[in-house]
């Protein structure tokens, strides 16, 4: 009896030690600033990583953007993040001056994302409405090393003139920029954001702005492919009755080599057959299309991600 009593708790562990084990999934999700189009998008994909991949367990991270964010998924504090096109390829160079020691050669592209556009907004009344006139005026041109203080550098460089053009540069985020616009601190503000952000209309509802123009000839002197003519149409922010020409930079979904490819091949699927809540989040997210995967990126994509635009007969 003592024999059979042991055999049957034996087989008892056996039957238990091949249950699978299912390990949960850390998944950040390293975004922006609250004012900006990255943070409503990363709760966005947090909520359909937590809903769609089994023992998910997600986080939204609010960060300075682009710079900071690459950094973080190069130090595995992170699994996946938004970033400029710009940014990402500086990343990969290692480009010390905007804030990347060494090259990030762990990095993955997940999904090509919205395009950013590098928008310029002064008071009514600040007597700014060319390029040419932002010279001697207070300026916020984001947080320092940001990617949209990294497209400032590059825009204004290509119109010919630097920070030392400005009377005032403040370096503050959406929000922040905006408040200070408002209170009559500064005269202008440089955003590069996703059209339709929340901090731009916030401005745009309770004050009288101009909308500055980048002509196409300035965006081709930036000299980097990341950057390509774009408008910002008519009727996205309360008063601007006309397109504005600038400039625009693709933004990319990533990830880093040391996530396993099965995770990553969950992501990419999620957030393409659940793109009608990231729209809810973001009309940017309208911009986000699957046959960009097709196109020339700063860095490799993720295999796990290639293996689902392979199914999808996106790429070979």
């Amino acid at each position: 009896m003592k024999r059979s009593l042991i055999a049957i708790l034996t087989l008892a562990c056996v039957a238990l030690s091949a249950q699978p084990v299912f390990a949960a999934k850390f998944i950040t999700v390293l975004t922006g600033g609250t004012s900006g189009v990255y943070y409503p998008l990363g709760v966005a994909l947090s909520n359909i990583y937590g809903e769609v991949i089994p023992d998910a367990k997600t986080s939204v991270q609010a960060t300075k953007a682009s710079v900071e964010n690459l950094n973080l998924l190069n130090a595995k504090r992170g699994e996946v993040a938004l970033t400029l096109g710009d940014t990402l390829s500086h990343a990969a160079a290692g480009n010390e001056e905007v804030g990347f020691k060494a090259p990030l050669s762990s990095l993955r592209v997940i999904s090509p994302m919205h395009t950013n556009y590098i928008q310029i907004v002064a008071r009514a009344d600040s007597g700014i409405k060319t390029l040419t006139d932002l010279k001697g005026k207070r300026i916020s041109v984001g947080a320092a090393k940001s990617g949209t203080e990294l497209n400032a550098r590059a825009v204004l460089a290509a119109a010919g003139m630097s920070y030392a053009d400005f009377s005032k540069v403040e370096y503050l985020g959406y929000a922040e920029s905006v408040e200070l616009l408002k209170n009559r601190h500064i005269d202008v503000t440089l955003q590069s954001s996703g059209l339709g952000s929340p901090a731009l209309r916030d401005l745009a509802n309770s004050n009288d702005v101009v909308f500055v123009t980048i002509p196409a000839d300035v965006v081709a002197k930036v000299g980097d492919a990341a950057y390509v003519a774009g408008v910002i149409p008519a009727g996205t922010y309360k008063g601007q009755d006309q397109d504005v020409a600038t400039a625009a930079v693709r933004n990319y979904l990533v990830t880093h080599q040391g996530l396993d490819d099965d995770t990553v091949y969950a992501m990419t699927k999620a957030m393409f057959e659940h793109m009608d809540q990231m729209i809810a989040a973001h009309a940017a997210a309208r911009g986000v299309k699957i046959e960009n995967a097709a196109d020339p990126m700063p860095v490799p994509l993720h295999p796990g991600a290639a293996r689902y635009y392979r199914e999808r007969g996106i790429i070979q």
